[in-house]
């Protein structure tokens, strides 16, 4: 009974006092936030993508790479270490991603092979060795056999 009356007591005796409570607009407080991320997610953006395009130098070596389903076929079989390389890729029927991996399976660099439309994409290898060249994007039933290989040595 006690316990009833100290709370009864407490609650009436808080009632009483002024509430000092700081009001906030919960609908303006919103605003700030999604305009606040925004504001973030656009300096983000464009300081990761500063340094896009990448410009192929001039000197580079040019390896033509044209696809198709099952196969990719590529105009050299050996590619020069440690000088640029642009690879100049596209297909015949549909989209392929045009990957490279390096000798240990790690993938070097991509880009999509598309039908009518050329995309280039450079590189300089610092190892030399076979690497792989795959497709990473499902292009049907066969689409793990889009294998192909190429040498890279010194001239």
């Amino acid at each position: 009974m006690a316990l009833i009356a100290f709370t009864f007591l407490s609650a009436a005796r808080a009632a009483t006092l002024p509430a000092v409570v700081p009001r906030t607009d919960p609908e303006a407080r919103r605003r700030r936030v999604i305009l606040g991320l925004a504001a973030l997610g656009v300096i983000v953006t464009l300081l990761s993508l500063r340094p896009w395009p990448h410009t192929i130098p001039g000197t580079a070596a040019v390896v033509n790479v044209s696809g198709g389903q099952f196969y990719w076929e590529i105009d050299t079989d050996t590619v020069p270490l440690g000088e640029p390389v642009a690879f100049h890729a596209h297909t015949v029927d549909v989209t392929h991603g045009f990957g490279v991996m390096d000798p240990a399976g790690t993938i070097l660099f991509q880009t999509q092979a598309m039908p009518g439309y050329v995309n280039q994409v450079s590189h300089t290898f610092e190892t030399p060795g076979t690497y792989r060249v795959v497709c990473l994007e499902y292009c049907g039933i066969a689409h793990h056999d889009m294998l192909n290989e190429f040498t890279v040595a010194a001239r």
